[in-house]
């Protein structure tokens, strides 16, 4: 992955604007939605969805997932994860994730 650009929209204020660019490495962009940003071990990981131009998923069940950082001004990065332990890990927090957003639409 290369550079990734993140756009100036307040996550908190606005998250359905938010997107993020990844310049993947196969030399293609795609457009993506964040559906969430989540900690495990203290570290802060997004995932991204791939959506089309008008703003719908590309394919289902497709995601990427980075470890997500912020500097002092608050500007964002992200960055591979590098090891499959580290990778499950994420994962399973990932998982825990989406389970919980099916109890939550419960009636």
């Amino acid at each position: 992955m290369s550079e990734n650009e993140i756009f100036d929209n307040d996550l908190e204020d606005n998250p359905d604007d938010y997107r993020v660019t990844l310049d993947l490495d196969d030399g293609t962009s795609a457009e993506c939605a964040i559906l969430t940003i989540l900690e495990v071990d203290g570290q802060d990981y997004i995932v991204l969805v791939p959506v089309d131009e008008d703003d719908e998923p590309m394919e289902e069940g497709e995601v990427y997932i980075y470890r997500y950082y912020e500097d002092e001004d608050g500007t964002p990065s992200l960055e591979n994860i590098e090891t499959e332990e580290e990778f499950e890990k994420v994962s399973e927090r990932f998982d825990e994730y989406l389970d919980e957003q099916e109890f939550n639409e419960l009636p």
